[in-house]
């Protein structure tokens, strides 16, 4: 059985009204068509919805029962249509974010916080991931936005657009005491003739402090590797070597752990860090949304 939502909506104007002229006129319906329709209604569902006279019309008990059962109808209806034009306004829908743990630990909470307080219906799915993962996953339609070291995006670069985003400066993070504690600033061979406490193979910094140690001419000579700048700063806090990482997350942890930061003395250590995306044209609205969004808060730092 198919029921019309026009037909629909007319019953529920004609039971609202008493009449079906005015139904007609509510409805923007010629009243000969609104006739129509009703009969045609009642056919369909094979039971009288109102009772004539020479007085007007009277519902019957099937068309109280249907007044109820059609409200619902229409408002589930009504609720498609609004949801749906959400999502195409770009109101509503899901954004995959692939992210490097510096922009993590930097500078995308609160971002993202400001984000989802603006656009409530809009969710935001976040993986951390190394730079390079980040690149494969947008350039493969895991993700929809990225955010990576500017040079770590390896061979899928090609198939991204790469838009600016933050800067970032790497520090040396050493014990208290430490012979470098009282530095203000270190240079990566000084760093050398020390234990260092390193990030992940395969991470952006990882990857710096290899080539850095190769230009020096010096071995890198890691104690251990850590998946977090959380757990670097605890080792180097509890004397087993020192570490490199970000400025603003080395910051959380000067005073609760004790640790001094120096800033490195190397070209790369200031970094940029990028958005990335196949293109701006293929992202969905709500991602557009978040990039500009991303964009703007760089912008007002």
């Amino acid at each position: 059985m198919k029921l019309d939502p026009v037909s629909l909506r007319l019953f529920v104007a004609v039971v609202e009204t008493g009449a079906i002229a005015r139904a007609a006129e509510r409805e923007h319906i010629a009243p000969s068509a609104a006739s129509r329709r009703l009969a045609e209604l009642e056919a369909r569902l094979r039971v009288p919805l109102f009772a004539r006279s020479n007085r007007g019309i009277e519902p019957t008990q099937a068309a109280f029962a249907l007044l109820h059962l059609a409200r619902g109808v229409l408002n589930d209806l009504d609720g498609i249509a609004t949801q749906m034009h959400d999502y195409g306004a770009g109101l509503r829908g899901l954004v995959r974010v692939a992210a490097n743990i510096s922009a993590i630990t930097q500078f995308l909470p609160a971002e993202l916080h400001g984000f989802m307080t603006r656009h409530p219906l809009i969710d935001v799915r976040l993986q951390e991931q190394i730079s390079s993962a980040v690149a494969r996953s947008v350039a493969e339609n895991a993700a929809d936005v990225g955010v990576l070291s500017e040079s770590h995006f390896g061979e899928h670069g090609m198939r991204l657009t790469l838009l600016p985003y933050r800067q970032d400066e790497l520090v040396l993070v050493v014990p208290g005491g430490h012979a470098l504690a009282r530095r203000r600033s270190v240079r990566l061979a000084e760093a050398l003739d020390h234990d260092l406490i390193g990030m992940h193979p395969g991470s952006a910094i990882h990857q710096l402090l290899q080539r850095g140690a190769a230009e020096a001419g010096r071995p890198l000579r890691l104690r251990m590797q850590v998946t977090g700048y959380d757990a670097l700063c605890l080792m180097v806090s509890a004397g087993l070597g020192v570490g490199v990482m970000p400025r603003v997350s080395a910051r959380l942890y000067v005073r609760e752990l004790g640790v001094r930061v120096a800033t490195l003395d190397e070209p790369w250590a200031a970094r940029r860090l990028a958005l990335c995306v196949r293109s701006m044209e293929a992202l969905p609205a709500v991602a557009r949304q978040l990039v500009q969004h991303l964009q703007a808060s760089t912008a007002d730092s």
